[in-house]
Parts: C-alpha cells; sequence; structure tokens
C-alpha cells in the first residue's frame, strides 16, 4: 500500500491496522485469520463498527472514560477554538483554560486547594508517590518512605504503577519493581471467607485493621502514603463495605500517613457524586483522576492536593531543592482543561450526576432480577454506574466461573449489539466479574437492553431455559 488512505475504503485500514497497530490488551494471532474490530463512530450511547453494526456502548469507551457520551460537538467546538488561539505552553507557565478548571474543579473538592495537570491516571498516580518520597526526604529524614497499596486495586502500566498495582496477572512478568511499596488485603465482603475474617461481623472495620496490621508490622515510621481506590475498579468492581474508610482515616491520622485516593476511574460523575470518596465522608490528601475528566474528548489528567501538602514543596526557598522538580510535556496541553471545563458544564446544565443515581438505582435493580434467575449470578455490586456482577459456578462455595464462560458472555452480548465488559488479567482464577458502566446520560431504556442481553447471554452461554423478558 502506497500510504495514500480513502477513509471511506475500510479495507485499506483494516489492512493497516493488522500491518500495523497494537492494540491493548490484545492477543494478536487471531487477527492473522480475522478483522480487527475497528470502531468509525459515536452518538450519544451507540458506536459503529466497519461493518456498519450499531453497538449500545456499556463499558463508556471500553475504560470507563465517554462520561458524557459521544458526539459533544460543544466539546469538539471548544477545543478547536482554544488550539487556533494557543495550543501548548509548558506547565511552567500558566494558561486561561488550566487556571479557569482548576478554579472550577477545586470547588467541587472541598478541603483541596491546587492541581498538578499531566496527561494520563497512571503518570498522575506516579506525581503523587514522587511527593511522598519527596516529602520523606524533606520532613522524616528518608525515614517515611513506603507507599502501601491494596491488593485488587489498580493505579497504572508504569513500573512504578505496577510497583503498587494489586492485580497480580497485570503484573506477571514485568518485574522486578520497585522497593517500598508495601501490599494491605482487599476489601470484598463477598470473598471475606477466604480471609480469616469470615465469621467476622463488622467486616468494614475488619478489613480497614488488616492495613494498621500492616503498618505495624512494617513499623509506622517508614511508612509515608497509602494508595486506594474509592470503589476498586479492574480488580472485581468493590464498593468498600460499611465502616471501612471511617477506620482507614483513623489510621491516617494516627501514623500520620498521607492518604492518596486514585479517582481514575470514579471521579467526574461516575459514582453519582462528583467523586467517589465523597460518599464516605473522606477527607484525602491527595487525589488522582483522568478518564472522565474531559470523557476522553482530549487526554488530560490531574493531581490534586490540600494547601497543607503544598505549603512543603516552599516553605524553604533557600534550599534548591525545596519544590518540586516534576515536569509532565504533555499537562502543558491546553486541549485537556478546555474540554474539561465543557464537559463539567454538561454535566451540571444536563443534571447528570442525579441522572447517573436514578440509572444506578434501575440497573442494580435489573441486575438483581437477573441473580433471582440465574444461579450462575453470586453477587451484585456496585456506586453509580459503575457495577459488577460476579459469576460463580456455585453460589454456596462461591467458586468463580470459568473465565472462558465470562468471556463467552461477553461476547454472546457483543453478537447482540451491546458492548459490556469483564475484569481483564486482573486477579489469578478470578476474572469473574462483568462490568458495567455506560455514559452518565444512560436512559432506562438503555439500562433495560443492556441488562436484557446479559439475560439473554447467560441463558445461551450456561444453557440455562430462557427466562421470561425482564
Amino acid at each position: 500500500m502506497d500510504g495514500n488512505f480513502n477513509e471511506n475504503d475500510f479495507s485499506q485500514i483494516i489492512e493497516a491496522d493488522r500491518g500495523h497497530i497494537w492494540h491493548h490488551l490484545s492477543q494478536h494471532k487471531p487477527y492473522e485469520s480475522s478483522d480487527p474490530r475497528i470502531i468509525i463512530e459515536g452518538s450519544g450511547l451507540h458506536v459503529w463498527d466497519q461493518h456498519g453494526k450499531e453497538h449500545l456502548d456499556a463499558v463508556s469507551g471500553g475504560v470507563w472514560t465517554v462520561n458524557v457520551g459521544y458526539g459533544r460537538e460543544s466539546i469538539a467546538n471548544a477545543i478547536r477554538d482554544q488550539l487556533i488561539k494557543l495550543n501548548y505552553f509548558a506547565g511552567s507557565a500558566g494558561s486561561i483554560p488550566s487556571a479557569i478548571f482548576a478554579e472550577k474543579l477545586i470547588e467541587k473538592m472541598p478541603g483541596m486547594s491546587r492541581v498538578y495537570y499531566c496527561n494520563s491516571g497512571s503518570e498522575a498516580n506516579e506525581k503523587a508517590f514522587k511527593i511522598i518520597r519527596q516529602i520523606a526526604h524533606a520532613k522524616y529524614g528518608g525515614k517515611k518512605w513506603k507507599i502501601l497499596y491494596r491488593d485488587r486495586d489498580y493505579h497504572g502500566t508504569t513500573i512504578g504503577a505496577l510497583s503498587a498495582g494489586g492485580q497480580d496477572e497485570r503484573n506477571a512478568q514485568y518485574g522486578p519493581f520497585a522497593a517500598g511499596f508495601v501490599r494491605v488485603p482487599h476489601c470484598l465482603e463477598y470473598r471475606k471467607h477466604e480471609q480469616h475474617g469470615a465469621s467476622i461481623t463488622d467486616y468494614g472495620t475488619w478489613a480497614a485493621d488488616q492495613i494498621e496490621k500492616v503498618i505495624l508490622e512494617e513499623g509506622p515510621d517508614t511508612i509515608g502514603g497509602l494508595c486506594l481506590e474509592p470503589v476498586t475498579a479492574g480488580g472485581g468492581v468493590i464498593p468498600p463495605p460499611d465502616g471501612y474508610w471511617e477506620r482507614v482515616q483513623e489510621i491516617c491520622k494516627q501514623y500520620d500517613i498521607l492518604l492518596h485516593i486514585d479517582e481514575v476511574v470514579c471521579g467526574i460523575g461516575r459514582t453519582g457524586k462528583w467523586f467517589g470518596y465523597q460518599h464516605y465522608g473522606v477527607i484525602p490528601d491527595l487525589v488522582t483522576m483522568a478518564k472522565g475528566v474531559a470523557s476522553g474528548y482530549a487526554a488530560i489528567a490531574c493531581l490534586v492536593t490540600t494547601e497543607t501538602v503544598f505549603e512543603k514543596f516552599k516553605d524553604n526557598p533557600e534550599d534548591k531543592l525545596n519544590y518540586f522538580r516534576d515536569i509532565s510535556t504533555f499537562g502543558g496541553c491546553t486541549a485537556g482543561p478546555t474540554a474539561a471545563i465543557e464537559n463539567m458544564r454538561i454535566i451540571e446544565d444536563e443534571a447528570l450526576l442525579q441522572n447517573t443515581n436514578d440509572m444506578s438505582n434501575h440497573l442494580i435493580n435489573n441486575l438483581h432480577e437477573l441473580m433471582n434467575k440465574h444461579d450462575v449470578i453470586g453477587d451484585i455490586r456496585g456506586k453509580g454506574l459503575f457495577c459488577g456482577a460476579e459469576l460463580v459456578s456455585n453460589r454456596r462455595t462461591r467458586d468463580p466461573v470459568d473465565e472462558k464462560m465470562a468471556q463467552a458472555v461477553v461476547a454472546d452480548c457483543m453478537n447482540q449489539g451491546v458492548i459490556i465488559g469483564v475484569t481483564n488479567r486482573s486477579v489469578p482464577g478470578k476474572n469473574n466479574t462483568l462490568c458495567f458502566s455506560p455514559a452518565l446520560i444512560a436512559t432506562t431504556d438503555d439500562i433495560d437492553k443492556i441488562t436484557h442481553s446479559v439475560d439473554e447471554a447467560i441463558s445461551r452461554v450456561f444453557g440455562v431455559k430462557k427466562p421470561k423478558t425482564i
């Protein structure tokens, strides 16, 4: 091929894709004998592939990103206008959209005050780790350098982020990892029988107390930060049990540990509040975010922190190392904050936080109806439009289904024109949770179509007699 493309000639596009694109999270051997899927267009909750087939996207771009849906012309126009005026200047200087969005963002985050721009969730988390480490050296003689992270949580793809990665299959074959990252147990109540807390009634407090046990084992004077997702995402869609976050906050205060909350998935409305941590009365020291900040219309990520943390980087200007010696090249792009401003306006003007809560109730109710029909569904859980259905081969023992069966449900839904997700190369032997995260604009009809497709798929994959339509 000579490189002269006709975008309407999909055979050329497919050839170029097959020959040159390395797709994310994909085994490419099948592409030698079948075409890769190429998404051509999107509008609202729907996307179309190269065959013209329409799909209802129940995973917001595949990875919980397109919060306000596809085809938002106002965001595209805002980006275009800004890029003509100024597309970029390094973050050592400011820009109009970065200042405006920072102020609007901080208004949604009581107790926080400073925004550091970068371009991905992995990078934002790296910044947080570096802040914790620099404080350790500047204020604690280098002692409080260790960072705690939780089993099943995920914080990004870099070696540093994987060092704080609680998903063993994602981490496999990428070590050795950075020193000083220490794992604490997960808080999935449905699987407490696999922990020593199987008979504990106040599981939330017990699960948080396991963090304190690790702190005491490592030595409180060595622990500088605790990094947690407010609702665990790719590790199985795990909302915290009652009492968990209250106890976590107590522990961090008691041992002088910075609390870093990773909102890359949950942030900007996904859970029905602006941020997931705001459901639980938590006061964080560091918050990271990416995906939904601009709904995928431009690359942007943010690290947000308190004035107390910020002050530690300017309290001794005579010290030539007394500032955050970090830069993110594409954190200086203006498209990201410009898109984020319009994204936030849409969420406010269209009351999408309220819609998220309303549609969450409808989705959870529909999934529970499916659970009543299909024994293979062992647990339904979630927050906002961020829900999971864990598939098991035995409800009593809670043994997970073979992951190929869970993947077959996803494939069947895809054939029906509905895109859902499933935990992917995360927890060995437990990639068995179906994932649902449609855009915040979802309607009851959308939710019904999603759950109906799951009903049909489970019936076919597991040989269940087709139940009545929900």
